[in-house]
């Protein structure tokens, strides 16, 4: 049933600001950030431009996967605070004008969590069908493997059940089998949990996995995508504005199956890891042609389904989808050293060390991100230039202590080195170098940029609404590109080259007198009488310009 609902779309325009609790700001000194150091902190994310803030996992777990290891779904992790605290923070952010979404986890739990506890010790056990398990399990294959350099099955031999149970992830991490009505119906009592306690949908995790049944070989099981249209319904009678955003990292065809095609009755929003990771391939060679490849062949969505943009998440910087030699290419230019890189596919690096702290690039790079038609994501510590602490094992290299000053441990936590949850970086993007207490006084720094950006963004609701047109021109390096959306209209024009350059642009349906008007500068150029301007680029330059027609009124 093709979706027409006209509530509000308020995360077409949404600025994200993904964090970890646990990571974020320790306000108690035991060591470990808390919902109580989060809630000190959200005056400085609406100071940034943050209008939807992303938690990652706070529920109660032994954290051998970050959190993502679940015991309880309606719970919060004592570490980090109690219901009292996480309703507090939920309020107080909406005050500030920020709504909050949470992980929505439901591929699998902790092998602790009393569901499966309960299934192991019996078939009789009510939850012995809520996961997968198989007496002799068909061989596993290579591409199966989320984790290579940790397992080499995604079956495991369970003594105590005397059977064999599915996990895509971790062996710790046994698969929920959602073909199981009750399963599915506990998912959206687990949805409706945290809805009535004031959150505005879900980021839903490995959403593929999540809705697989292919394991089960059993042709009368549901159809995934007739579960996720249900779950959207379900989402859509308890709160019209609530949203998932989906992990899906698929190609663009593939991914638009999941929103639900021209029905657009899925998933609200999908994260573009294609155009992510042709970002970076294009970066690597100084050519936007990759880029203007992904932008051309990315399907344009229904109007209430939305692209959710990123330049980092907190995951491996995954490369999957390019071939292995611009695989090869990404990791020469970004991460040449193996222990830069991870399960072969990804890099586990942020940005600004990537590109050896060149302030131009970095500017750029976010400029083209807040530009790009959609939604934007930051993952906490972008905003600053945080780089990542390659000596913590895996991922959590850039799953470090956010860094507020110069103080112990940059402000992070008081607590003594060896108790914190997280490493703080060290070296040149160390808290001594990189903090937000430093850059919050320095009106040329990186945070007051990115902050300018957001404030920019939000200006330009085209941006979140309208369709982009790649521009011609010829210079490879350059991206020059228009959105459009109710007479609203912004170019944004893009150098990844380090040599300057002048792009010329045609607008030959503009009338006569049109300007083009900066947007991150002062300064505005006149179209000539046949429509066309020439832009000057810096080497690694960028410009917004905001198309004002004779006699329009609105804000440039």
């Amino acid at each position: 049933m093709k979706i027409t609902d006209t509530s509000d779309l308020w995360w077409k325009t949404a600025v994200v600001y993904c964090l970890d609790v646990e990571t974020f700001l320790d306000w108690d000194g035991d060591g470990t950030g808390d919902v109580a150091g989060l809630v000190q902190r959200l005056d400085y994310l609406a100071e940034l431009g943050v209008t939807c803030l992303w938690l990652m996992p706070f529920y109660p777990t032994p954290d051998r996967d970050d959190g993502y290891d679940i015991t309880d779904f309606y719970g919060v992790d004592p570490r980090l605070g109690n219901h009292g605290d996480i309703v507090e923070l939920f309020r107080t952010a909406n005050d500030r004008g920020i709504r909050v979404i949470v992980d929505l986890v439901v591929n699998h739990t902790s092998d602790r969590h009393p569901w499966f506890r309960s299934a192991r010790a019996s078939r009789s056990s009510r939850y012995r069908d809520w996961y997968v398990w198989s007496d002799d399990p068909p061989p596993t294959k290579p591409s199966d493997i989320v984790f290579p350099d940790q397992e080499t099955s995604i079956w495991q031999w369970d003594d105590k059940a005397g059977q064999h149970y599915l996990h895509r992830f971790y062996r710790h991490q046994p698969d929920l089998n959602v073909s199981n009505p009750a399963v599915r119906d506990e998912i959206a009592k687990v949805m409706g949990f945290w809805l009535s306690l004031g959150v505005s949908g879900f980021r839903v995790d490995a959403v593929p996995f999540f809705i697989e049944t292919a394991q089960l070989h059993d042709e009368s099981l549901p159809d995934p995508h007739t579960y996720l249209k249900t779950l959207r319904a379900f989402l859509s009678r308890r709160q019209g504005d609530a949203i998932m955003l989906g992990e899906v990292n698929l190609a663009h065809d593939q991914q638009y199956e999941f929103v639900g095609g021209d029905d657009g009755d899925e998933l609200t929003m999908l994260f573009d890891f294609i155009t992510m990771q042709r970002l970076y391939l294009a970066l690597a060679r100084a050519d936007a042609e990759p880029l203007v490849e992904a932008l051309r062949d990315r399907p344009e969505l229904p109007r209430h389904c939305q692209w959710a943009t990123f330049v980092r998440n907190h995951d491996e910087l995954t490369l999957d989808k390019l071939d292995d030699d611009e695989r090869a290419e990404v990791f020469a230019a970004f991460g040449p050293d193996p222990d830069m890189q991870i399960y072969g596919r990804g890099l586990r690096r942020r940005l600004p060390p990537m590109l050896d702290g060149d302030p131009r690039r970095i500017r750029m790079v976010y400029s083209l991100l807040f530009s790009l038609p959609g939604t934007p994501v930051l993952f906490y510590g972008e905003e600053i230039g945080m780089g990542e602490e390659l000596s913590a094992e895996g991922r959590s290299a850039v799953r470090t202590a956010m860094q507020w000053n110069t103080h112990r441990n940059g402000g992070f936590s008081e607590a003594a080195p060896s108790r914190l949850a997280a490493p703080v970086v060290e070296g040149a993007f160390g808290p001594e170098h990189v903090n937000v207490e430093a850059q919050r006084r320095d009106p040329s720094s990186l945070l007051r940029f990115v902050t300018l950006l957001a404030q920019r963004y939000r200006e330009a609701p085209e941006l979140g609404w309208g369709a982009m047109e790649v521009l011609d021109q010829p210079h490879r390096s350059v991206l020059a590109h228009r959105t459009s959306h109710d007479g609203a209209s912004t170019i944004a024009v893009h150098n990844l080259g380090a040599e300057a350059c002048t792009v010329p642009l045609q607008l030959a349906d503009e009338p006569e007198g049109t300007r083009l008007v900066d947007q991150l500068c002062d300064g505005a150029t006149e179209l000539d009488a046949r429509g066309r301007v020439e832009l000057e680029l810096e080497g690694y330059g960028f410009r917004w310009l905001r198309v004002v027609n004779p006699g329009d009124r609105r804000l440039t």
